[in-house]
């Protein structure tokens, strides 16, 4: 079944000037099929609710937290209806930057309050280039994919913090001259590293795990819920645990529901190898090719951390899956040009005290498995590490 949201977004572009929120609701409940849950219309790959206003600024109540957590799986869209133009906009919690009505009590237990259209960030910052994604119709699916990999739980925290004005914890990593040096010389350790026999040695250790694993691999990808099919696929590639690999391994081919629980660090990658020239990380990241997901990239401060040791290099194994195809895989730097070319930012949702963290769009990650290429353009990459070292929390 093909996706209904550009259908959807022509349906509102062509009724714009309609200035009538009650019949432009009306209008798309009928042509989409819609369910009625108060004001919110929704189908199972998005949920709408209409506003009205005289101008594209407004600031009228859009829905209660707990509304939107009920929909927050799919694009919850705000379409603002004025005299010129029928205003798209992605309010999912991501896009939130706090909670404005009856949410004194607001906790990460306890969800309450409502918010506004002036809460809806309209643009979304993202690094190398430091240009914003502007929060509207021809961004909207690219914001979702943003969106999905955090998901309601994960903003919570941060919408708690902001909605509250919590004073931020923690601290970002202090970068000294001498770390400096050390993380800006990172891109060309990354360059000389991915040439060397001890990439092709780290890329074999990787290879034969999954080769090892590789009906399993495919098993656990039928799992629907992304974040434990990741863990388990990470786990049976990277995880050190002999008893716990079997008992994987054991429940998968059963096809039993009940997989060990298990827990992994959050540590910055998943396998770590210690070469004679070389201190290497790898994140280990499952890409099923016909989702066009944004994995998890990094912590930026922890990166940083991570790149001030002398010999530290950070590399990602992504292993691609599609039904009825070989697992496709591939050992790039994080400085891989177009991998670098595709870092998203989020600095406001990683909380104030913080460089913040990273996502990779998808679409970049198929490619780079689908056509290898090791490509560091140290320049570039010098340029980004600055922007990261000179980003503030709070």
């Amino acid at each position: 079944m093909s996706n209904p949201i550009p259908a959807l977004l022509a349906f509102l572009k062509k009724n714009d000037g309609i200035n009538d929120k009650a019949k432009l609701a009306k209008l798309v409940v009928t042509q989409f099929n819609l369910t009625t849950d108060r004001s919110v219309y929704y189908c199972a790959e998005f949920a709408i609710r209409f506003s009205a206003s005289q101008k594209v600024s407004f600031s009228n109540t859009v829905a209660s937290l707990s509304r939107l957590q009920k929909f927050d799986d799919r694009p919850f869209i705000s379409c603002l209806v004025t005299p010129g133009v029928n205003l798209v906009l992605l309010a999912n919690s991501t896009l939130l930057k706090k909670v404005s009505h009856s949410s004194q009590q607001l906790r990460v237990n306890n969800i309450k309050g409502s918010f506004n259209g002036s809460d809806i960030l309209r643009e979304f910052a993202v690094i190398p280039n430091s240009a914003a994604i502007p929060n509207n119709a021809a961004n909207l699916l690219r914001l979702f994919n943003i969106h999905a990999e955090i998901g309601f739980e994960g903003n919570l925290p941060r919408l708690v913090e902001a909605t509250n004005n919590i004073s931020p914890t923690g601290n970002p990593f202090k970068v000294t001259s001498a770390h400096k040096k050390i993380i800006l010389a990172a891109p060309m350790r990354a360059q000389a590293f991915t040439q060397s026999k001890d990439c092709a040695t780290l890329k074999a250790e990787l290879d034969a795990k999954v080769k090892k694993f590789q009906n399993e691999i495919l098993i656990a990808a039928m799992i629907e819920n992304v974040n434990v099919r990741g863990r388990v696929i990470e786990y049976l590639i990277a995880g050190e645990d002999e008893r716990l690999h079997q008992e994987m391994v054991s429940a998968l081919n059963s096809k039993s529901n009940n997989l060990p629980a298990f827990k992994t660090e959050n540590a910055l990658g998943d396998y770590s190898r210690n070469f004679k020239e070389y201190l290497t990380e790898t994140d280990v990241k499952t890409k099923i090719m016909i989702l066009d997901s944004n994995p998890k990239a990094y912590n930026l401060d922890k990166i940083l951390e991570f790149l001030s040791q002398e010999r530290s290099v950070f590399l990602f194994y992504f292993v691609g899956i599609e039904l009825g195809k070989p697992i496709q895989t591939v050992l790039v730097s994080m400085f891989q040009k177009r991998l670098l070319d595709a870092t998203i930012l989020l600095k406001h949702w990683a909380g104030r005290n913080s460089r913040g963290v990273s996502q990779f769009e998808g679409k970049t990650i198929s490619q780079l498995i689908q056509h290898p290429e090791a490509a560091v353009n140290v320049e570039e990459a010098g340029v980004f590490l600055d922007r990261l070292i000179n980003l503030k929390g709070a």
